[in-house]
């Protein structure tokens, strides 16, 4: 009797230990799977991050050229023209081209390239310009249609602001004018 105990501990012994040791390697296994998992997944979001980025600078480009047409073309400039029908002619293309300059940076932001307080602070030397701030005033109406809460009409807010400060700074170094947003 005392050598069937001895076997049967010794088989059991041998069973734990392999049930020890498939139970290490499964649960390695697992982590190697879920680590490899988190893997795949971030690099699905990288995809879609440079996907993103591709299809914005190509919306930047279409625009761009979309606009260049109405610019050098007056009666293709006419199908966007949406400004008081009293602007001349001369003065619709500068408002045409200061919206390129602006959806530049807007493009350059929503790309990731500029964050919101460098953003900020290309505004503020963009709407030194008299045609800059015309434009943006002739465009209020337009803004006036976009969704409260999207980036474009957070960003116009910004603006608004900054012409404000701009307006009621009562210095002449505009480069100082205005709080820029925290990041």
């Amino acid at each position: 009797m005392g050598t069937r105990m001895n076997i049967t501990g010794r088989f059991g012994s041998a069973a734990a230990s392999l049930l020890v040791a498939t139970a290490g390697l499964t649960l390695a296994a697992r982590q190697r799977a879920l680590e490899a998992e988190r893997l795949r997944i971030r690099r699905l979001e990288l995809e879609e991050t440079a996907s993103r980025r591709r299809a914005l600078a190509h919306q930047q480009r279409m625009h761009w050229e979309l606009l260049s047409r109405a610019i050098d073309d007056p009666s293709l400039a006419s199908v966007i023209d949406t400004y008081a029908p009293d602007i001349p002619a001369e003065k619709r293309r500068q408002y045409f081209y200061a919206n390129a300059w602006y959806v530049n940076l807007y493009h350059l932001y929503r790309a990731g390239l500029v964050d919101q307080e460098e953003l900020h602070g290309h505004a503020r030397e963009l709407f030194q310009n008299p045609v800059m701030r015309e434009y943006w005033e002739a465009s209020r109406a337009q803004r006036a249609t976009l969704k409260q809460s999207s980036d474009e009409a957070r960003i116009g807010r910004l603006v608004d602001g900054l012409i404000g400060d701009l307006d009621e700074a009562d210095t002449e170094e505009w480069w100082v004018v205005g709080t820029p947003p925290s990041p």
